[in-house]
């Protein structure tokens, strides 16, 4: 019966051990990087399951972001009022609006900012 409780704690000694240094090895305390472009969600090309996946994004928001492709940048979805800014704010980190073919990029501004004046 002895054994069995030395091993018990041998092997909880060894996991909160591995737990630990585990954390250390990742990095933790560290903020998290930014998310990489590949697993931004395109609200241009997204499906509604994909949209469906963000927070506080349900049917009907999706929905709605489908009907109002395209985008030419992600400010667009509190710029038409799709979303109010404090969903933006959760959610902007997650996605990107992909440059539509044949026209220029934007580059993106905050929202509630006016655009800069256009060159004739």
């Amino acid at each position: 019966m002895r054994f069995k409780a030395f091993l018990v704690a041998v092997a909880l000694a060894f996991g909160v051990v591995g737990a630990v240094g585990g954390a250390f090895a990742q990095g933790a305390g560290r903020p998290a990087p930014a998310t990489p472009a590949s697993s931004l969600i395109d609200l241009n090309s997204a499906s509604r399951d994909d949209l469906m996946s963000l927070d506080g994004i349900g049917e009907v928001r999706a929905d709605a972001i489908i009907r109002a492709r395209p985008f030419k940048a992600k400010t667009e979805l509190v710029e038409r009022r799709l979303i109010p800014e404090s969903l933006y704010e959760k959610i902007s980190d997650k996605v990107m609006a992909r440059p539509i073919p044949g026209q220029p990029a934007q580059p993106p501004t905050r929202p509630g900012q006016p655009a800069p004046p256009k060159r004739s």
